[in-house]
């Protein structure tokens, strides 16, 4: 496969929040490939709290957990609320992208 021909799997990839099961889904047509799941915390500020992310093994290697999180972080940033990166993927991301530095609210087990 040439570098110039994007990968085959990518075509009907789509995004999207699924608030009734409070994850963020990333889907090849109707089937979940991956998700990030979160917890809510309302008080003085509502805090989604990262748990877990996953991607299906056959879609490795392609950055889908990155568009994942990156586009359930951009929502959360959208919505006003902050980010407790529990899920180690998350707190990766953070770690490198840090134009969420200032919603970001630490577990603190971690820096």
């Amino acid at each position: 496969m040439s570098t110039d021909t994007p990968d085959p799997r990518l075509t009907n990839i789509t995004v999207a929040h699924a608030p009734e099961r409070h994850r963020y889904e990333l889907r090849d047509g109707d089937t979940v490939i991956g998700f990030t799941r979160y917890r809510t915390r309302t008080g003085s500020d509502s805090r989604r709290v990262f748990v877990h992310t996953e991607v299906d093994p056959a879609y490795g290697g392609l950055g889908l957990a990155a568009r994942l999180v990156e586009f359930a972080l951009d929502d959360v940033a959208a919505a006003g609320e902050r980010i407790v990166p529990v899920c180690p993927y998350v707190a990766k991301y953070l770690r490198t992208h840090h134009n969420y530095d200032h919603l970001i609210d630490w577990p603190e087990t971690q820096p």
